[in-house]
């Protein structure tokens, strides 16, 4: 009964249709019709203008995004725990070219306009000391935790106010969304730039850069290349973003993870870390607690010395779910 990571969860089976149908001959690159609908299916979702280009893992489309804002000499603020920082190889380093990862404070994995400040108003203006070109964001934070709009919003007009760039990290954006119970526009606010998830989502190889400044993707289309990003079939991509949004199948399969995260956390009770604002559970356990459960049959991993994480994903069963809820309480 495997809880580790929405990661591993199987490819919807709209997405293997999708996927098959583009199965034609067409255009190479991002040349093809299905490429060329991105803009379109996005804008209509966000409400406005917006560029898309896709890419096939969520550490190319937060690397990419920020490139556009980031020149090598500078830096980007984010949370301590941000996935930029502790889960991406140092590829920011190396997509930015040596620009400073800026790091914050912030309860929940998630930083306010006063931490940001906290960072960034020692910082002298002068070419001795890196200076901040841009914030990231992750919608939903590392530890599950949602940014309602006032949030976002305090945090752009900071950005405003400063000439800063701001990049939301949106590899759980559609469970941040679910439980905000939003629209897309109002969960992503006023962002440059937004790094779609799909990969956790139900979808296979594909992940969306949505630009909210069509002008950044401009300078991106040169980076994605230069990253090898720029895959030969990129219909096969296309189609998987299209198939996701088709009929809101994003949002459906966000809601049916957050359910599943409901039904672990119920009996988690005291143990619990965080809120259930999303698809993840984190809760305290000892050693002994784990072993038992993994001895039940359920995978999860390790959160140092006495917690652990379960994530939950759209195809989770909702009775195993339950039942390892059950089981947690039962400890």
């Amino acid at each position: 009964m495997r809880f580790l990571s929405d990661n591993a969860a199987r490819v919807h089976p709209r997405v293997w249709d999708a996927l098959r149908a583009a199965d034609a001959g067409d255009a190479p690159y991002d040349g093809d019709a299905l490429s060329a609908r991105l803009d379109e299916a996005f804008g209509a979702l966000f409400e406005r203008e917006v560029a898309v280009l896709w890419v096939a893992t969520g550490t190319a489309a937060n690397c990419l995004a920020l490139s556009a804002m980031v020149p090598p000499h500078g830096g980007v603020v984010c949370h301590r725990e941000a996935h930029i920082e502790m889960d991406e190889g140092g590829a920011p380093g190396f997509y930015l070219h040596g620009a400073k990862l800026m790091l914050a404070e912030g309860e929940g994995a998630k930083i306010t306009p006063g931490a940001i400040r906290e960072v960034i108003d020692p910082i002298r203006d002068d070419v001795h000391q890196v200076q901040p070109h841009a914030i990231s964001i992750t919608q939903a934070s590392e530890y599950g935790r949602a940014y309602r709009p006032d949030e976002i919003s305090a945090i752009a007009g900071l950005a405003r106010a400063r000439g800063l760039g701001l990049h939301m990290d949106g590899a759980r954006f559609a469970n941040a969304a679910a439980f905000l119970g939003v629209p897309a526009a109002e969960a992503a606010g006023d962002v440059d730039a937004l790094s779609f998830g799909c990969v956790k989502n139900g979808a296979m190889s594909a992940e969306a850069i949505v630009f909210f400044d069509p002008a950044l993707a401009d300078v991106v289309r040169y980076r994605r290349k230069r990253a090898g990003h720029l895959q030969s079939k990129g219909r096969f991509l296309a189609a998987q973003l299209l198939a996701m949004l088709d009929g809101d199948l994003w949002l459906e399969n966000a809601r049916s993870a957050n359910a599943a995260a409901q039904a672990i956390a119920e009996g988690a009770s005291e143990r619990l870390m965080h809120p259930i604002e999303a698809n993840e559970v984190f809760i305290r356990l000892t050693p002994a607690e784990r072993e038992t459960l993994r001895g039940a049959g359920y995978q999860f991993y390790d959160w140092g010395a006495d917690a652990a994480r379960f994530v939950a994903a759209w195809d989770s069963d909702l009775g195993e779910a339950s039942t390892l809820g059950q089981a947690i309480a039962a400890l």
